[in-house]
C-alpha cells in the first residue's frame, strides 16, 4: 500500500509508491581483487575502493588508499565503475555506503549501483535509511553482511522525482554543514594542541617558543605554592586531604560537572562547597594523571572532601595555571614521582605546592589563560552544533522516509 512520510515539504502532497530495490538502478556490479603477487597490477591510477575506505554514516568524500592498473583490472574480476555510482559494503556489516565521485573499482566486498532511475542523492539516503533500520532490527545478532540477492529483494518507497531531488538536496546540505563544522572542530583542536606545546616554556627554558603580541622578557621559575591559596574551610591539618582514587570514581556533585563525575550525592561522604572560580583536582583512570577543573557554575557545588581545592592568589591567573597543569609534561613527571599509595593513588596538597614552574607577569598569564579559554569555548560551541545537527539529521531521516 502506498504511503506518505510523517514530514513532507509543503508543496508535495502525493503518496509515495513502492518499488523493488531492483528498480532503483539499471546497472548492478560487484568487485574483485587483482593478485597482490603481481606488483604491476597495483601501480596504476584506477581507484580501488576497499571497505576501510568507507566511513560509517559518511556518504560522500571517499578517499581511496589503493590504486590498480588497467592490467590489474583486466586480469581480475574487478570492474571499472562509472563515477557518481553508489558503492554498498556487503560483506563486513550492514550500513556502510557512499557515492564515489570518480571512476573506480572495488573489492568483492561491494555491490555498486549505477545509471539510476531517480535522484542519486535521494537514493543514497534512502538506502542508508533502509540499512539503518535493518541494522537496528538485527541489533544484538551477528551481522556478517548482506548479499546482493538480499538487497535486490527489498522494497523501497519513492516519491516523484522533484520531491526526491528536494529531499536529497536537503540531506546533502545537512551533511555538508556537518562536515564543515567537523573540519573546523578538528582545526581548532589541532591549533590548541600545537599552541599548548609552544606557548609554555620547555623543560629548562624560561621563554616560550610562541608568544602573544606585546610581551617579552624571561619567565620566573617559582613554586606552585606561591601562586595558589588553600580554601581554609576545606584543607585542614599539615598534609591536607589526599586525592580520590579508583575506589571513588569521579566527583560526587549535585550537578552534572567535571568529566567522569556523576549526578547525585553520595550521603556516605563528607562534602564541602566549592565556590565559583575555585579549582579542585582528582585522580584519573590512568594512574599517572591528575585532572584539574574549575567551578564555572554561577553557584557553589558540592564536592567530596577527598578532593583538595585551591584558588589563585593576586600574583597568578587561575586559567593560566589550569592549562599548564593539565597539559604539562613537566607536571606529569612531577605528579608521577610524587604520587603515593597502591590501590588508592594520592597526591597530597603539601607535595603539590612544591611543584616548580615558569610563569610570566600576571598580565601575560591572563592573556594566555583567555586565549586558551576562548579556544575551548569555540571547540565546545562546535561540538554542540555538531550534536544538534546530528540529532536533527537523525530525526529527519526517521520522519522524511518511509
Amino acid at each position: 500500500m502506498n504511503k506518505k512520510p510523517k514530514v513532507m515539504f509543503s508543496n508535495f502532497k502525493n503518496n509515495w509508491k513502492i518499488f523493488s530495490f531492483y528498480n532503483l538502478a539499471n546497472v548492478f556490479q560487484s568487485g574483485g581483487t587483482p593478485s597482490t603477487k603481481e606488483p604491476t597490477f597495483w601501480s596504476g591510477t584506477i581507484p580501488w575502493i576497499q571497505s576501510s575506505d568507507i566511513q560509517k554514516d559518511i556518504l560522500f568524500g571517499v578517499k581511496p588508499q589503493k590504486f590498480i592498473s588497467e592490467e590489474g583490472l583486466q586480469n581480475s574480476s574487478a570492474k571499472l565503475i562509472s563515477k557518481n555510482s553508489i558503492a554498498i559494503v556487503t560483506r563486513v556489516g550492514v550500513g556502510k555506503l557512499a557515492i564515489i565521485d570518480q571512476d573506480y573499482a572495488t573489492s568483492q566486498d561491494f555491490l555498486s549501483l549505477s545509471d539510476f532511475n531517480g535522484d542519486t542523492q535521494f537514493i543514497v539516503y534512502s538506502i542508508y535509511r533502509m540499512l539503518q533500520k535493518e541494522s537496528t532490527q538485527l541489533q544484538g545478532t551477528s551481522i556478517k553482511g548482506i548479499t546482493k540477492e538480499d538487497l535486490l529483494s527489498k522494497k523501497v518507497s519513492l516519491p516523484e522525482i522533484d520531491e526526491q531531488s528536494a529531499i536529497g538536496s536537503l540531506f546533502r546540505t545537512l551533511d555538508d554543514l556537518l562536515a564543515s563544522y567537523k573540519d573546523n572542530l578538528a582545526n581548532y583542536q589541532s591549533l590548541k594542541a600545537t599552541m599548548l606545546s609552544k606557548m609554555f616554556p620547555k623543560a629548562g627554558q624560561t621563554v616560550p617558543e610562541i608568544r602573544l603580541d606585546g610581551f617579552e622578557g624571561e619567565w620566573e621559575v617559582v613554586s606552585l605554592g606561591t601562586l595558589i591559596e588553600n580554601y581554609d574551610e576545606i584543607i585542614s591539618g599539615a598534609s591536607g586531604f589526599p586525592i580520590a582514587t579508583s575506589s571513588r570514581k569521579g566527583l560526587y556533585l549535585q550537578n552534572d560537572y567535571f568529566e567522569g563525575g556523576r549526578t547525585g550525592i553520595d550521603l556516605t561522604l563528607d562534602f564541602h562547597r566549592v565556590p565559583m572560580g575555585y579549582v579542585t583536582y582528582r585522580h584519573m583512570s590512568d594512574d599517572s594523571i591528575f585532572k584539574f577543573n574549575k567551578n564555572n557554575f554561577e553557584t557553589d557545588v558540592l564536592v567530596s572532601k577527598e578532593y583538595p581545592v585551591f584558588i589563585s592568589n593576586d600574583s597568578s591567573d587561575i586559567d593560566f595555571l589550569l592549562y599548564h597543569l593539565n597539559n604539562s609534561r613537566l607536571f606529569l613527571r612531577f605528579s608521577t614521582m610524587q604520587k603515593l599509595g597502591g590501590t588508592r593513588v594520592r597526591l597530597y596538597y603539601k607535595n603539590l605546592i612544591t611543584y616548580k614552574l615558569a610563569v610570566p607577569t600576571l598580565k601575560e598569564q591572563q592573556a594566555i589563560g583567555a586565549y586558551f579559554s576562548n579556544l575551548d569555548n569555540l571547540i565546545a560551541a562546535h561540538q554542540e552544533k555538531i550534536s544538534q545537527l546530528e540529532t536533527l539529521k537523525k530525526k529527519l531521516l526517521q520522519d522524511m522516509f518511509i
